[in-house]
């Protein structure tokens, strides 16, 4: 289950509704930061979010409305939370930019929080037994832009009445047959993972795209994805504008989203010479499952449905 936290929806420049891109995505134990616009540490704290097992920043590329933040939030770690190390991913060109940032706001302090830079490209960021995080490229104005895809492995279901018609036992034997290991029991028989474990299921899948001027290249990437984050700047009307700034309008986004079978679409970066309405309505018009989410807005993605998190469940 994925867990989709959006602190900033506004593009360029913050709203009085909507602060600068940034979005915390939770999986099991793991809080991967994608983007740190400016204000981003108090959009935190006003989630219910806050600090905690925040030890993981992805960026998408080095403009400052998705890195400005990031000088706070070191500050703010520095002095005051318990985090020992902080890492932050990102392309060469964004992460000198990082590099220049972090000199100026930390410049002579003595600190005890360790920051990495982890330089990435296309290709696996980060993994553990549940869960790997991969970067693809995405066409923005500037170097060095990515994406990130973020994929359960497949999975195997227990098969319980057929463990129960084969008289496995509760207990070790079952667990080792789930790992894929053949069990002997204690009758002599010998039970092997095919007899009781059911075809492959999928892993759920979540692919986040920060700022793009072409979505031809993403598509299958974003095949099947049970939920997709994108930015919508301009609507169909400006696509002009939307092409001569490396951006996308709703209406691509959601064709993009059409196009790769995606089960829910979110759009993201809004732009303030817009209405919300104005955005739902023209991606609807191609793809039913969007929604704009606002700012602090919490989504739960799992393998039955996508829900809203109401404040008081958080």
């Amino acid at each position: 289950m994925f867990e989709i936290a959006f602190l900033g929806t506004s593009a360029s420049a913050p709203s009085i509704s909507r602060g600068l891109s940034a979005t915390l995505v939770l999986h099991e134990d793991q809080r991967f930061l994608v983007d740190c616009g400016e204000g981003t540490q108090r959009q935190l704290l006003r989630s219910g979010m806050g600090f905690r097992k925040l030890d993981k920043v992805l960026l998408t590329h080095g403009h400052l409305d998705h890195i400005l933040g990031l000088g706070g939030l070191m500050s703010t770690f520095s002095r005051w939370e318990s985090i020992d190390k902080l890492t932050i991913y990102g392309g060469g060109w964004a992460l000198r930019r990082v590099r220049d940032l972090l000199g100026v706001v930390l410049r002579g302090d003595e600190i005890d929080l360790t920051v990495g830079l982890e330089i990435i490209q296309s290709g696996p960021v980060w993994e553990s037994s549940g869960l790997t995080v991969t970067a693809f490229n995405v066409s923005h104005r500037g170097p060095d832009c990515y994406g990130f895809l973020f994929e359960e492995p497949s999975r195997r279901p227990f098969l319980a009445e057929e463990a129960e018609r084969l008289r496995v036992p509760h207990g070790p034997e079952r667990r080792r047959l789930v790992e894929g290991e053949t069990v002997s029991l204690p009758d002599g028989r010998v039970v092997a993972p095919d007899q009781v474990l059911g075809p492959p299921v999928p892993g759920l899948k979540y692919v986040h795209v920060g700022d793009a001027g072409r979505t031809d290249n993403l598509v299958e990437t974003c095949r099947g994805a049970d939920a997709l984050v994108i930015e919508a700047t301009y609507l169909h009307q400006d696509a002009d504008l939307a092409r001569r700034f490396g951006h996308l309008t709703a209406r691509q986004g959601a064709e993009l989203a059409a196009e790769a079978g995606v089960r829910q679409l979110f759009l993201v970066h809004i732009s303030r010479r817009y209405a919300e309405r104005e955005v739902r309505r023209e991606a609807r018009e191609v793809f039913r499952g969007t929604i704009v989410p606002r700012d602090l807005d919490i989504y739960r993605v799992s393998r039955d449905n996508v829900e809203k998190v109401p404040r008081d469940r958080r």
